[in-house]
């Protein structure tokens, strides 16, 4: 097995679904592997982490196709090829999945958001890194994208509290990775999180991925002009 490696960023080290430090090792896979045929050796809790992961993007695929409100616990059954009674030993109901698949998309964000951020002198460079990969996240992981910035208002009040904060650890993010400490720099941040947010999430409900990267190079212009006009700066 590989050893775990951890990622320091100034997106990491910000609770996500397990809280704490985000691992590589952790980052959710599009396609979880199924169990393997007849007997086998697997411990309860294994078989349970396979289950869970199956159903978590089975639940990511319903939200591509049915979105929220149209997908049942049997669409996501259908699709992990779990039971019933796994899915019940798991979890209390379809919010709770979903909201387990969206911590899931959060870890995946910021997993690849601190190791894009890793590295380079000029903070403006490492943030252009930071959004392409960013961008790049959604555009291949299109159900994941869908739960995580359009479905989840659809999920309920808790769910939208969940993406708020989010959003929070985000500009958090972005702030220490620019520098941005006085109150009026780290405000700029949450405007620039706030804004991506708005811009990506057409694209990531038209399935539209061209239009998804072409967010990015005027963003990355905008967090430029931020800096050399010294509205990030302190």
């Amino acid at each position: 097995m590989n050893a775990i490696t951890p990622v320091s960023s100034p997106f990491s080290g910000r609770a996500g679904a397990a809280g704490g430090v985000l691992y590589r090792d952790q980052v959710p896979q599009s396609s979880p592997p199924r169990l393997p045929r007849g007997r086998h050796a697997l411990s309860r809790a294994e078989v349970d982490r396979v289950h869970r992961g199956r159903l978590l993007s089975a639940m990511a695929e319903a939200m591509a196709e049915k979105g929220y409100v149209g997908t049942s616990v049997e669409d996501v059954l259908k699709r992990a090829r779990v039971s019933r009674q796994s899915f019940y030993r798991l979890f209390s109901s379809k919010l709770d999945c979903f909201m387990a698949a969206f911590d899931q998309a959060g870890d995946l964000v910021r997993d690849r958001l601190a190791e894009a951020a890793q590295g380079g002198a000029d903070p403006a460079d490492r943030f252009e890194r930071a959004i392409t990969v960013y961008l790049d996240v959604l555009a291949s992981e299109p159900g994941y994208a869908r739960l995580f910035l359009v479905e989840v208002f659809a999920a309920g009040p808790e769910a939208v509290e969940r993406r708020s904060a989010v959003q929070r650890d985000l500009a958090a993010g972005l702030a220490d990775l620019m520098g941005a400490t006085g109150e009026r720099a780290r405000f700029a941040c949450q405007v620039v999180v706030a804004a991506v947010g708005t811009m990506v999430t057409p694209a990531v409900a038209s399935g539209d991925a061209a239009a998804l990267r072409a967010v990015g190079p005027p963003i990355v212009e905008h967090v430029r002009e931020l800096a050399r006009s010294g509205v990030l700066d302190g």
